[in-house]
């Protein structure tokens, strides 16, 4: 790249301009976001960010100022973090189905749930779908805490995991150049300075705004119109499990039609997208018939559709090995991370692991100091929210000092290599059974347990586009009233004009019931039922999960392979092949066809771009159907 294109120098991204910025994505993009998950179950997605970005630059334009790399990168991380989850109080709102839902009722728990996170299902704050009602003041105070609280510690977390990862490990992060160069793209526009990069910028949003009117639009505004929305392409995959399973029983056969994840085969590392798509269509099509043959599935039946075979699978033996493996990941972590230290100590690798000067770097004492204080404080609610004769004090203790760590650590090193985290699947179910609590209560505490690793790749933004650390911390301190303002306000007009779910919110009639029998069931594990998720945990698989861990290390270093198709390989087990097929057929391309024409290195630089731009162009027509259905539905429910 040209020294003229990226100053070395770190500048400060916060500005009057970003704080408008964060104004207009609470009150205009948080809104989108809630209702488009409502009807499709999922948010705007990048569109919130890349949607906001665009507008400031050409406002910026037409005023003949230019913004900054560094602004434009913080208008892009406060609009994620904002507008992406529909802030806090969606919890309030699961919360209220929840207690007056079928299964709570009929597995005779919804008279149980605690006070201070639902108010009694009879109640007229239930009844009346009111969130002002003066019995959600506990549960509304609680939710604002807790967020104040995990936002402090993801970033202080954050930074802490990426010091590690990037600093002392050397991890690329390779899903980072997205944000980077598309912020880097639109900043250029703004000083009249279109390169390379606003063109492919352009053929991307060109791609994704043809794909997402189909993909997302079309749903979208015909689920205003019509009783039944309208899909061109199925959402979220197209489901074959029921008609292979005859010949494969117990496959998880499933397809994704989505164009963005062949692209983003075509940003990550292609032998980590071969690894896991060689692990997600070997577990899928050739272990599970063979486990299912040999009686390893039990809770396997004919007629399962993708999903409810995937949960069982996963309870019947992915779940462990998948536990084993990933610990395989943190010991080959640690032993990475031990040995750069020595070597550093012995001057084999140079300098000392003091940060680059101007990056406006936090103090790791005061991450750790915030980081005890938030545990203490997670500690110290729930010894006040649960019942003091069965506290479990272990479970939390390993929480704080164990688990959370160690999770954040392993997701953040496997983003850092593979741009993926990786999951831990019902680990917080199993261990709140296995501590042996009775109650209800326990599953709607605040926990102690919590996955810091995906905000590490956000500081590795932050230095691709050479924006000062504080300037993190000034935004989310705007952010944080913003967020739980609008976020209250908004999840409180959609419930009171309609109830959720029903068929107004498609997704939500179809999903939640699902989601609820499975929470209940949980539930019940606690409440005196049959505790069948502590069967689920099988320690010998887990044990055999790690030792196939180090196997495939051994395989893949015997062969010859990249050390990243190991990692693949590792994300890849038990996985639903739906997204890894796109992104293999991406990867491909992009490695036998595009490379080849346009050259490995320049093709390498174009592909964040691309994917930044199609993200920009599918978020475009997400907006779109989004305004038109909320016009519509406010429009309804005037009474005149």
């Amino acid at each position: 790249m040209q020294s003229s294109e990226i100053s070395p120098q770190f500048e400060s991204g916060f500005s009057v301009r970003t704080v408008i910025g964060a104004v207009f994505v609470a009150f205009v993009m948080m809104p989108g976001t809630i209702y488009l998950g409502l009807i499709a179950g999922a948010g705007l997605g990048p569109a919130a960010q890349w949607v906001t970005i665009i507008l400031f630059t050409e406002i910026a334009r037409r005023s003949f100022t230019v913004l900054k790399r560094q602004e434009v990168y913080i208008l892009y991380y406060m609009a994620a973090a904002l507008a992406m989850t529909g802030g806090p109080f969606g919890a309030l709102i699961w919360n209220q189905y929840l207690v007056q839902s079928p299964q709570a009722v009929g597995f005779g728990i919804a008279d149980q749930f605690p006070k201070w996170a639902v108010p009694s299902r009879l109640s007229e704050a239930i009844l009346g779908r009111d969130l002002f009602h003066p019995e959600w003041f506990v549960p509304v105070l609680l939710i604002a805490c807790l967020w104040t609280i995990g936002r402090a510690t993801t970033l202080t977390m954050g930074y802490t995991l990426f010091r590690v990862t990037a600093d002392v490990e050397k991890l690329s992060f390779p899903m980072a150049p997205i944000a980077a160069e598309g912020a880097t793209a639109l900043a250029e526009t703004t000083a009249k300075k279109e390169t390379w990069r606003w063109n492919v910028f352009s053929v991307g949003a060109a791609i994704g705004l043809v794909f997402g009117s189909v993909y997302v639009g079309i749903p979208g505004l015909t689920g205003v119109l019509f009783t039944k929305p309208l899909k061109i392409i199925p959402i979220p995959f197209v489901d074959l499990t029921q008609a292979v399973q005859r010949i494969l029983p117990a496959a998880l056969a499933g397809i994704s039609i989505d164009v963005g994840a062949l692209i983003f085969g075509m940003v990550l590392p292609y032998p980590m997208v071969a690894g896991l798509f060689v692990a997600a269509m070997a577990s899928a099509f050739l272990l599970n018939p063979i486990l299912q043959h040999y009686g390893l599935l039990p809770h396997w039946n004919y007629g399962m559709a993708l999903v409810p075979s995937k949960i069982v699978t996963d309870l019947d033996f992915w779940m462990s090995v998948g536990i084993g493996a990933s610990l395989c990941v943190a010991f080959l972590g640690v032993y990475k991370i031990l040995q750069t230290i020595v070597g550093r100590r012995n001057g084999k690798q140079g300098a000392q692991l003091a940060p680059p000067p101007g990056r406006g770097d936090i103090r790791l004492r005061w991450c750790v100091l915030v980081y005890i204080v938030a545990s203490l404080l997670y500690v110290a609610l729930c010894r006040g929210l649960l019942k003091q004769d069965s506290f479990p004090w272990l479970m939390m203790l390993v929480y704080a000092v164990v688990l959370t760590p160690v999770i954040s650590y392993i997701s953040a090193r496997m983003i850092g290599l593979t741009g993926s985290p990786v999951a831990f699947p019902f680990l917080r179910e199993g261990s709140i059974i296995l501590s042996g609590y009775k109650g209800v209560d326990i599953w709607f505490a605040p926990l102690p347990l919590a996955d810091h690793g995906v905000s590490a790749q956000m500081f590795r933004e932050l230095t691709l586009t050479r924006t000062k650390f504080s300037s993190l911390v000034k935004i989310e301190l705007v952010m944080l009233p913003l967020a739980l303002l609008c976020s209250f306000l908004f999840w409180a007009f959609f419930w009171n004009i309609e109830a959720i779910p029903s068929a107004t919110y498609p997704f939500t009639e179809k999903m939640w019931p699902l989601n609820a029998t499975y929470q209940c069931l949980f539930m019940t594990a606690t409440g005196g039922e049959q505790n069948w998720l502590q069967e689920a945990i099988k320690w010998p698989y887990v044990a055999g999960g790690m030792v196939a861990g180090f196997g495939l290390l051994g395989l893949t270093s015997l062969l010859g392979l990249p050390s990243l198709f190991f990692y693949g390989m590792i994300g890849g087990l038990g996985a639903i092949p739906n997204i890894a097929i796109p992104m293999f057929i991406g990867a491909v391309l992009g490695r036998r066809v595009f490379a080849r024409r346009y050259g490995a290195e320049t093709w390498r630089r174009y592909t964040p771009v691309l994917a930044a731009g199609y993200a920009c162009g599918v978020g475009l027509a997400g907006m779109l159907s989004v305004a038109f259905a909320m016009v519509v539905k406010t429009v309804s429910s005037l009474p005149f």
